[in-house]
This record gives C-alpha cells, sequence and structure tokens, in this order.
C-alpha cells in the first residue's frame, strides 16, 4: 500500500494581539522612522516649491490668477497648505510615534548600562583587537594600583588579579540625546502649532494695524488659541524705503528695505519706534512681526458725473514676479449711482516701451510710475452675501466701457457717464506675517541639546580596557593588557599603546626606585 502524503504542518494564524504586536514592531524600528523622516522630507518639498496660505496670501492668488485649471487641483491636495495638511500631519504623527517607540525603550537600557559594572575580563586578553604582555618586578598590587592611577575617569571593576575599565560612554548618551532631542523638538513644533498662531496682512504706508482678527488677510490660530485673547498690540507704518541695485549684472536686485514703525504693546503703554527690516522682526509681548516683502499701492480718486468724490484711497496692487514690480490690482467703487464702477489696472514703477512698442516696467524702483486700467459699469455683486476677494472683479454683471490710456501721475480718465478716475500718485505698502509660538525657545533648547549631542556621536571614542597581573613561574609579575574599541581607526589602538607604554615606564621607576632603597 501506498503511504499517504504528508502535510507540512502550517504556522498558526497571528491573533490580532499578535498582529497589533507585529505593527508596533515595525512601526517602532529604525528602519521605520527612517522611512518616515525622509517621507516627512520629501512631503516639504511642494511647500518649498509652491506658494503657502500661512506664508504670504497674496502669492496663492497670484497662482491662481496665472494658473485658473491648475491651482483648484493643487489646492484640493492641500499643496497651498502643505504644513497643515491631512496627509503631513500623519505623517508627522507616525514619525514622532515612530521615535518615542525606538528612542524611549534605547534611552532606558542605555541608563541601565551606566549603572552596571564594567563586564569581567576576558580569559584570554591575546584575542582582543589589542593586547600586550610585560614582565615586571613589582607586585601583581602595585601594578593594579598603578593602573588605576592611569586610567582615572574611567569607569573601573576589580576581579581579584585584574581589574576592567570603561571609557567613552558619552558618545552613546550623545546618541540617545540627539533622538531624544529630535522628540523634543517634534513636541515643540507641535505645542507651537496648537497654542501659536500666524496671520498675514498688508500694511500701506501712513495705515495702521492693532493686533485683532479682522485685521488679518489670513489668520491661522493654533487648536487652544482664543482668537480674542490674543496680544493686544498696535502697529503703524510710518514711512518704507527699498533700495535697489543700479548697475551690474544684479542691477534691479533688492539690496535693503527699512520699514519706520510706532507701536504700542497695549493700550495704555506709550508709543515706541522700532526699524523693521527682513530679519530684523518686531518682537512685542510675545509675538514676531517679520517684514515679509513689499509693494506699491496707486492711489486713485473718483469723482461722479456731478463733481462729488466718492473714492479716494490707496489701493494695493500684487507684483506679478517679473523682477520690476509689474503689478496687478483692482479698484472697487460701490458709491456711486446710477451704476457702480469696477477697474482692473496694470502699475508699473518704472513705465518704458521695449522693442515691440509694449509699455513695460524697466526697473522695480518707482522712477517713472504709470497705469493702465480697463473700466466696467454695472453691479459689483458686493450684496450677494458671498464674500469676494478685493483682488478680484466680478464682471457677470457688469459691462465693460473699455481701456484707459497710460496714465501718469495727475492724469485722470473720463468715463462714458461722466464720471472721472485720477491716478493721484502711489504709497509703498509691506506684507507681514505676526506669528506666536511659545514653544519656541523649547525647540530651540532641543536643536542645540541635537547638535551637541550627535558631536559627542562623532568625536566621542568608547574603549574597555582589561588588565591582568600574576605572579609567573619564575617569581616576576606578567602583565597583560587587553583592548576593545566599537569605533573604525587607529587612534583607539594608539591609546592603548600609549597606555601600556606609560604602565611600564612606571613599573620600571618603582623597580629602580626599590633598588635603591635595598642599597
Amino acid at each position: 500500500m501506498t503511504e499517504p502524503p504528508r502535510t507540512e504542518p502550517s504556522a498558526p494564524a497571528l491573533s490580532p494581539l499578535g498582529w497589533a504586536r507585529w505593527a508596533w514592531r515595525v512601526l517602532t524600528s529604525m528602519r521605520t522612522a527612517l522611512v518616515l523622516l525622509f517621507l516627512l522630507a520629501l512631503g516639504a518639498i511642494p511647500g518649498s516649491l509652491l506658494p503657502q496660505r500661512a506664508v504670504s496670501v497674496e502669492q496663492v492668488q497670484n497662482y491662481y490668477l496665472e494658473n485658473p485649471d491648475l491651482a483648484p487641483v493643487l489646492d484640493r491636495l492641500f499643496l497651498f497648505d502643505v504644513y497643515a495638511s491631512p496627509w503631513y500631519s500623519a505623517i508627522y504623527l507616525l514619525l514622532f510615534i515612530s521615535l518615542a517607540g525606538c528612542v524611549l525603550p534605547r534611552a532606558a537600557a542605555h541608563y541601565r548600562l551606566m549603572r552596571a559594572r564594567p563586564p569581567r575580563t576576558p580569559r584570554r586578553l591575546d584575542r582582543m583587537p589589542y593586547s600586550a604582555t610585560l614582565e615586571v618586578d613589582a607586585a601583581p598590587e602595585q601594578v593594579l594600583a598603578e593602573a588605576r592611577e592611569l586610567l582615572k575617569g574611567h569607569r573601573i571593576a576589580d576581579h581579584g588579579d585584574s581589574l576592567s575599565a570603561e571609557t567613552g560612554y558619552l558618545r552613546e548618551t550623545g546618541n540617545v540625546v540627539f533622538h531624544l532631542s529630535l522628540l523634543g523638538l517634534l513636541v515643540s513644533l507641535a505645542c507651537g502649532s496648537f497654542f501659536g498662531y500666524r496671520g498675514n496682512m498688508l500694511l500701506v504706508e501712513g495705515d495702521a494695524f492693532a493686533n485683532t482678527l479682522t485685521s488679518y488677510d489670513a489668520f491661522h490660530p493654533g487648536t487652544a488659541v482664543d482668537p480674542a485673547a490674543i496680544q493686544p498690540f498696535w502697529m503703524r507704518l510710518d514711512d518704507f524705503e527699498a533700495s535697489f541695485v543700479e548697475d551690474g549684472g544684479m542691477t534691479g536686485q533688492a539690496e535693503s528695505y527699512r520699514a519706520d514703525v510706532t507701536y504700542r504693546e497695549s493700550p495704555e503703554e506709550p508709543e515706541r519706534t522700532h526699524v523693521l527690516a527682513v530679519n530684523h522682526p518686531l518682537r512685542v509681548d510675545g509675538a514676531q512681526v517679520y517684514l515679509l516683502g513689499h509693494g506699491y499701492a496707486p492711489t486713485f480718486r473718483v469723482t461722479d458725473a456731478d463733481g462729488r468724490v466718492v473714492f479716494d484711497q490707496a489701493v494695493p496692487f500684487l507684483d506679478r514676479g517679473d523682477g520690476n514690480f509689474t503689478s496687478d490690482g483692482v479698484v472697487k467703487v460701490p458709491d456711486i449711482a446710477p451704476e457702480q464702477l469696477g477697474f482692473t489696472g496694470v502699475f508699473l514703477p518704472s513705465a518704458a516701451t521695449d522693442d515691440s512698442g509694449d509699455l513695460v516696467s524697466d526697473f522695480p524702483d518707482a522712477r517713472n510710475p504709470m497705469v493702465v486700467l480697463k473700466g466696467f459699469v454695472g453691479d459689483l455683486g458686493l450684496d450677494s452675501g458671498n464674500p469676494q476677494s478685493v483682488y478680484q472683479l466680478h464682471t457677470q454683471r457688469m459691462e465693460e466701457v473699455g481701456d484707459s490710456p497710460p496714465l501718469a501721475v495727475g492724469d485722470s480718465w473720463e468715463l462714458p457717464d461722466g464720471a472721472t478716475i485720477e491716478f493721484t500718485g502711489y504709497r509703498d505698502y509691506i506684507s507681514l506675517q505676526v506669528t506666536s509660538d511659545p514653544a519656541r525657545p523649547y525647540a530651540l533648547a532641543s536643536a542645540v541639546a541635537a547638535v551637541l549631542g550627535l558631536l559627542c556621536t562623532l568625536f566621542v571614542q568608547p574603549r574597555r580596557t582589561w588588565i591582568r597581573a600574576r605572579r609567573g613561574e619564575d617569581g616576576r609579575t606578567v602583565v597583560e593588557v587587553g583592548g576593545l574599541v566599537k569605533t573604525g581607526g587607529t587612534a583607539p589602538l594608539r591609546r592603548f599603546h600609549e597606555l601600556t607604554t606609560q604602565l611600564n615606564r612606571r613599573l620600571r621607576r618603582s623597580d629602580r626606585q626599590a633598588d635603591m632603597e635595598k642599597e
């Protein structure tokens, strides 16, 4: 009879608890932490290449104007809010859990290892990476005593006729501190996002800004932030100056931005002044006010057919990013009858004609400011209940009335219904970001600790040294020295050799002194 085929026993299926343990081991491995760190860096690339609302709302709006089809798709993927997106937050949270599960047990194990005694002396020291043998007349006790003097600063344990010593624990300590600091940095950034806020706004020269929610163009509060309880400071832009390179290969590049501001930390505090510049923020009551950029706000005066002034103010225009501050903007005039007025315009700070006869700006400074407008009459749609951007003009219910000629400062354009719009000049504006991050000092401390820990990891060399001394058959003392290093290179081996040489020199000197005393 033929035997039935044997079946190999199959491994039992994992229980839910087994799967959970397996997932935890995978998540808390150093390999997973490195992969998540790579994904975090990879996810930050769109935040560097694309404009972010948290930094500049105006640049995001410009991107929408330049890429009307692509921008909504990118926005649905949160690529204009990368660092607040759900997918980036998920990577961040997984990295935090992975580091915590990997580093905390490692730190506990290193703490226990630091409190443990150095390992016992191996039986065969000649098998160590470094080994040496001496014969001296000194007693074994004297040899070990001299060795203890030479090994000061090491952790030493006695094992009868031998001793073991260790040093360089600071290397592993630095490694643990480095990873704990990364964990602390993640916690600090999370706390900053939870308890802090960021806000962006434009401030036109001569205007003031109060730190309230309604003053911001964009406001991003943390989960625990009450917008009604933010710092009550006030600031006014008194004057702004921008200087640009006049000649050479860097012509048109910005040399410096300088904004003179007056501020109060609270309504009860006196006014103070500050010079606001790039990388020189205003720090007030725990908040930092950063100068991000600048632009131009042309001023217009609109009169109706009866000569009444219905509009007279500066309108910020957004830079196209061409390097010469050609800027686009919208003028909305709702308080005029019988029909409302709207204008789209292009501001040219240094207007000139190019080779093809088109009007362009050939320098970022306002040397020959001019503006070109396109007019519309009808219903601006401001009463529809839908919010509108101040940088967009909805023309669905409006009729185009034509294009203006290029307007220099003081020129006006008369519309068919008798209304007139005059280009009266321009004012500078600055884009600002206000940030409040109570966890900033902890993030800085974590970063400093990470650097120090990394330096210890790079430059400290852990070593183990064993020295055995016993009487030989001829009555002399045989000294064995063994050394073990955990890093590459010849420097640790050279230190073992220096230790052996110094020990031999000391013992021979002691022998000579003993001989002299006998004589």
